[in-house]
């Protein structure tokens, strides 16, 4: 098995509540919806979401019911833009898990969860460049 990701798929309590949230309050743009999954194309890989339902029926088994199961990463640029999004977040009704903040190794990040619980981490690390397309590069 290769070292890569190419698709996360998260199960969605109410579809047109996180269609809003994504779409309507992150600006996100579906590549993909037929009313009981939608798919967005991120830089090299896909968010997939998908009605719980449906979700656990083709997994044939039951999920978590509110994420926090595992936590997405969105690295940005700048401590700036790490408060300025999670300040939309917190404007668009997202739970704030913990407010932005400078961390003991050089970097700054916050955290919010989604309608669903999922939980995004937002971050800079000054380490770590990010490409134009929006990939992450690990240095340590």
């Amino acid at each position: 098995m290769k070292q890569q990701v190419s698709v996360i798929t998260v199960p969605v309590g109410d579809l047109d509540v996180s269609k809003a949230f994504y779409c309507k309050g992150l600006g996100w743009t579906p590549v993909f919806d037929d009313g009981d999954i939608v798919f967005f194309q991120l830089n090299g890989m896909v968010l997939g979401l998908w009605r719980i339902e449906s979700f656990e029926k083709e997994i044939n088994s039951v999920s978590a019911r509110r994420g926090r199961t595992f936590a997405l990463g969105h690295n940005v640029d700048s401590p700036e833009a790490v408060d300025k999004l999670i300040g939309h977040a917190w404007a668009l009704g997202a739970e704030i898990l913990r407010s932005p903040r400078g961390l003991p190794w050089g970097g700054y990040s916050g955290s919010f969860s989604d309608p669903d619980g999922h939980v995004w981490e937002v971050a800079y690390n000054p380490a770590w460049p990010i490409s134009e397309e929006g990939y992450v590069t690990f240095k340590s």
